[in-house]
């Protein structure tokens, strides 16, 4: 048996290595989707979906309520909404953004009202949002170095992980594992509760935008 002991205590430290997380415990924020459970929202949001991919004007404007509100500025309604998102322009991220809002999900409120994503409506209260990130995905890697060639050191299983730096030239965030420990996740498998969101209501027998990707807290 003593033979064994430094191969175990070996195996033992090469786990928490590779694992720095399953070591020191993680809080997970796994996805959540109740849309189906209001059959004609999953139409309607299945439709605006669709919308999405098309890229037709026509129908996002059509679900947004005429007041909705864009911005913690004042920023509301239609017209604003083109001034600040310019959805016919090339450059725009509308598009990008709001396919992904719709697909991470989200719950419904006691008021019957519609939050997307997940990743705002469900974020625990004891994370500081304004210091920590969800993993959106399983298995995503964190590395030694903010590139992609660098060795992996854990992996993140809808895990929410504090964050230190982001480098927006290269996608870049620095999370803490566990004391003294850290590692580098690309932003795209990263969600903060403070970006864009969408709440959709139940208004005149229709379901409408009240707030559209509102940012920040």
């Amino acid at each position: 048996m003593k033979h064994f002991m430094p191969l175990l205590v070996a195996v033992a430290i090469a786990i928490a290595i590779a694992s720095p997380l399953a070591a020191w415990g993680q809080t997970r924020l796994l996805p959540v989707d109740e849309a189906a459970a209001v059959s004609d929202f999953l139409s309607f949001r299945s439709q605006l979906r669709a919308a999405v991919a098309k890229r037709d004007l026509k129908v996002i404007l059509a679900a947004m309520s005429k007041n909705v509100k864009l911005s913690y500025g004042g920023s509301e309604g239609l017209s604003d909404f083109l001034i600040m998102w310019k959805p016919e322009s090339p450059d725009t991220k509308l598009w990008e953004e709001l396919a992904e809002v719709l697909d991470l999900g989200g719950t419904f409120d006691s008021q019957g009202a519609f939050t997307a994503p997940y990743v705002f409506s469900q974020w625990p209260r004891e994370k500081d949002a304004f210091t920590h990130m969800a993993a959106i995905r399983t298995g995503v890697r964190v590395r030694t170095a903010p590139n992609a060639r660098a060795p992996v050191i854990a992996s993140l299983d809808f895990s929410v992980v504090e964050t230190s730096e982001y480098d927006p030239a290269t996608g870049w965030v620095k999370v803490k594992l566990s004391p003294g420990r850290a590692g580098y996740v690309h932003v795209r498998y990263l969600r903060s509760p403070l970006e864009h969101r969408i709440r959709f209501e139940k208004q005149e027998g229709k379901w409408q935008a009240v707030f559209f990707f509102i940012a920040g807290d």
